[in-house]
């Protein structure tokens, strides 16, 4: 299901489900919003095609300026984990994180979610801000704790990510 862009606003973004079509167009999307980690394109090719309910593409113009790979966790169907958010230097500065997020929030395969959470690095500041404002908007705090470590998990070979967990207010997530 498309959500159209707004007729008195067409500098706002239209939302929908990816497909499989769209994995190119995402991949370079990512490859663009440094300092996010790259994905294969065959990634996200498998993401737009089997995780569809839970991931959102937003398009302006015909063009890809937005994209939030999510999945329910299997043996968590209470939290829905948010694996990259990436928005275009074209879309920036138009809550368009916090909305693609709402959007995902707000389908059906995700009625039993109670909490969302990701994983940052110390560093990313756009996505601290954007899960900060999306955690006002669910009227909740961050719940932050290291979670894959630089030495133990990564061998050195990448920073610390750190777990967030934002629980999720119904009314609000249904308001977007």
């Amino acid at each position: 299901m498309q959500h159209p862009a707004h007729p008195m606003r067409p500098d706002l973004p239209s939302l929908r489900k990816p497909v499989a079509k769209d994995g190119a167009e995402i991949w370079k999307l990512v490859r663009a919003c440094r300092p996010l980690d790259e994905n294969s394109m065959y990634c996200n090719l498998l993401q737009c095609d089997h995780f569809t309910d839970t991931c959102v593409v937003a398009e302006l113009s015909g063009e890809v300026v937005g994209w939030v790979s999510a999945y329910v966790m299997p043996n968590e169907p209470d939290t829905l984990f948010v694996w990259q958010v990436a928005v275009s230097d074209a879309a920036r500065g138009r809550g368009l994180g916090a909305l693609m997020l709402q959007s995902i929030l707000n389908r059906p395969q995700c009625e039993d979610v109670t909490r969302v959470q990701t994983t940052i690095t110390a560093d990313n500041e756009a996505s601290w801000a954007l899960f900060r404002k999306f955690g006002r908007l669910m009227g909740a705090d961050l719940d932050v704790k290291a979670y894959y470590t630089q030495a133990l998990h990564f061998q050195e070979r990448h920073k610390t990510e750190h777990l967030v967990t934002i629980p999720v207010a119904r009314e609000a997530a249904l308001a977007a």
